[in-house]
């Protein structure tokens, strides 16, 4: 009892897990603190980079919410990071004067783990498998922290927030749980005067390195050079009397001059802003003057964000006003289709005192984000025709979501569809093609350019609508993301040149040759007189369509089919068949149209039905099961079955028998 007294007169903690305030962390949480402390540990020198991060933003908070309270900074307006070690206790210091945190935020914000997508992260990494797919997973969970775990068996955490008196103690050893409590005299010293934050970390012995001076600046200069926040090396106390190292440039990095800024230092900053370990696939740096002025330095990601199809669509694009941090929130500041593109925004022209709401409606950000989105598009067109395989890879992760700026921004179509991919057709259907090599391929007396809609490639390259436009060489566009069905009710045409699904409406193929057409006229009047049978085919469709009156709108004679013997295509006033597929999972769209039923008039099955019907004989079976056969190559779910498979069983049985 007294030594406890005594503890707690010394303004001491106790362990965590030993006294009231434990709270444990949930089952996730616990695997996932284990997977960061094990799996990234090659990379363990990467926790620093995380902390001093952390520390920069805090300041930056600090930095745009004293400019409409100027209190809040005046004790101390200089901000600064500071990082030092203590060889006695063998522990690892990382001190700001930024925001700080008060007990509440210290256990909503380091109790919680990743608060949006723990679960998810789990998932991620059990597919990952380990290894190095972890490492690049973990950063963008915002779990940066807890990489300290790598290092440390004991973190403590003193943070006074910034306009309140009381200090407070955040404690763990990333297992058995944490402690929030009030901070004593003793650990409120660790701060850098009345505000910010204080992480001690109580070394491993394998991290035994980090109590080098040396080491802790060559790994402060390697991963944190850029950030704007000067770092020191040494206490708060040594920096008032002059006697610690600054061990960064200290200078916005965007600011500085392209050519003073190496590859190594863009992907360093681009680590730093997602808290990832893969390098940027594409990087974009400029300063635009004229009518408005501002700096960019953005990025494209070599992985997809594993929120990318969140339904909030939110971008992580930071603004900053004259060096000062504004916001990441700003919803106008970038289109929702480039989402996944990082980076800052610096503006010269916006007011520093202006709110967050305001910002979502002034026109200086308007005019920012479409000149923003124009330089992006035109740096992707570049990389297009300098680095196809680039371009590929990116292509590949993030094109659906480009071409979900073909229905959200109209002003800038025209930028959009020209770096817009689609495999196709042509060339075996391997390679993407764009719409302007598209054009340049159309056939002679092609008005249209022919697409189809669907859910795979390989579903698409298998479709029966395509016999026809492949035998006569037509091109023909495969699109297989769900954006594609709604951007072409918005874009009508390419070039004068308008888009036509070949699943849709009646199509006149009669003005293309197809290899057989061109033979010798002798050659022609004899395999003329050889199709006498096709005269039925008129009576055949009459009769099928009245068999099938009620499942479908009418039967037709096909131009689409050489092979097959039907298929499945919309009436031209209906929804194409893959869109209202997509409108009735994703909206409840109930339809009453009914599809046309095209057969290919040269096929031997159906000139074998149309002779049975000729004769008076009963077709009703075959024609229910030419309708099953139809829907099956659409990958449409039957209405019967059960219905299906007896008359698949009837007609084998008889097949075995003859």
């Amino acid at each position: 009892m007294n030594a406890n007294a005594t503890q707690k007169n010394q303004g001491e903690t106790p362990p965590p897990g030993s006294g009231e305030n434990t709270k444990s962390f949930s089952a996730d949480v616990a695997r996932l603190l284990d997977i960061v402390a094990n799996a990234l540990y090659t990379n363990h020198e990467v926790f620093l980079r995380e902390l001093i991060s952390n520390a920069a933003d805090a300041c930056d908070r600090l930095r745009y919410d004293s400019i409409g309270n100027p209190d809040l900074a005046k004790d101390n307006p200089d901000f600064r990071i500071h990082v030092f070690k203590d060889t006695s206790d063998r522990t690892l210091t990382v001190v700001d004067n930024g925001i700080g945190m008060n007990g509440e935020e210290l256990a909503d914000n380091l109790g919680t783990i990743a608060k949006s997508g723990t679960a998810a992260l789990m998932k991620q990494m059990k597919e990952q498998g380990g290894g190095e797919g972890n490492l690049k997973l973990i950063g963008q969970f915002g779990v940066g922290f807890y990489a300290g775990f790598m290092v440390s068996h004991r973190i403590r955490v003193v943070s006074r927030k910034a306009g309140e008196k009381q200090a407070w103690l955040w404690e763990s050893d990333g297992r058995s749980g944490y402690t929030v409590t009030k901070a004593g005299k003793e650990q409120a010293q660790w701060l850098d005067g009345e505000r910010g934050t204080a992480i001690k970390l109580d070394l491993k012995d394998e991290a035994c390195d980090f109590l080098i001076d040396d080491k802790i600046k060559l790994t402060v200069q390697m991963y944190s050079d850029h950030i704007s926040v000067p770092i020191f090396l040494g206490t708060p106390h040594d920096t008032k009397h002059d006697q610690s190292e600054k061990l960064n440039t200290a200078s916005a990095l965007w600011m500085r001059p392209k050519s003073e800024i190496g590859a190594e230092q863009y992907t360093e900053f681009y680590r730093h802003l997602t808290g990832g370990f893969d390098e940027p696939l594409m990087t974009a740096h400029w300063k635009a003057e004229g009518k408005i002025e501002f700096t960019a330095l953005l990025y494209i990601p070599t992985l997809r964000p594993w929120d990318l199809f969140d339904p909030s669509r939110r971008h992580f694009v930071k603004l900053y006003v004259r060096r000062v941090f504004i916001s990441e929130d700003v919803n106008t500041l970038m289109y929702p289709w480039l989402r996944f593109v990082r980076g800052i925004i610096d503006s010269e022209d916006l007011p520093l005192n202006i709110s967050r709401e305001s910002l979502q409606f002034n026109p200086v950000v308007s005019k920012i984000r479409s000149a923003v989105a124009k330089r992006i598009l035109s740096d992707l067109d570049k990389l297009s025709r300098e680095d196809p395989p680039t371009f590929s890879s990116l292509w590949g992760q993030f094109g659906s979501v480009v071409k979900e700026g073909l229905y959200d921004a109209p002003e800038l179509r025209a930028e959009l569809l020209k770096v817009c991919r689609f495999f196709s057709t042509h060339d075996s259907g391997e390679k993407l093609t764009n719409l302007e090599d598209y054009v340049s391929r159309m056939k002679e007396g092609q008005e249209n350019i022919y697409y189809i809609t669907g859910e795979s490639l390989a579903g698409l390259r298998n479709s029966p609508q395509l016999e026809g436009f492949r035998a006569r060489g037509l091109e023909v566009l495969f699109l297989t993301d769900t954006i594609d069905d709604f951007w072409l009710q918005k874009v009508l045409d390419y070039d004068g040149k308008p888009f036509k699904s070949i699943t849709k409406g009646n199509v006149n193929l009669d003005t293309f040759d197809t290899p057989g057409d061109k033979q010798d006229p002798a050659e022609t009047e004899k395999s003329s007189d050889k199709e006498p049978e096709t005269a039925n085919i008129g009576a055949l469709i009459v009769r099928l369509a009245s068999l099938l009156q009620g499942k479908i709108q009418n039967v037709r004679k096909s131009q689409r089919l050489t092979n097959s013997p039907v298929c499945l295509v919309a009436a031209d006033n209906s929804v194409d068949m893959h869109m209202e597929r997509v409108l009735k999972i994703h909206q409840k769209y109930e339809s009453n149209t009914k599809p046309v039923l095209e057969i290919n008039a040269k096929h031997p099955l159906i000139i074998r039905i149309a002779q049975m019907a000729e004769k008076g004989e009963n077709i009703e079976e075959a024609a229910n099961l030419l309708l099953d056969q139809a829907f099956i190559l659409q990958g449409e779910p039957l209405e019967d079955p059960g219905a299906f498979a007896r008359r698949m069983s009837a007609i084998m049985l008889q097949g075995l028998k003859e």
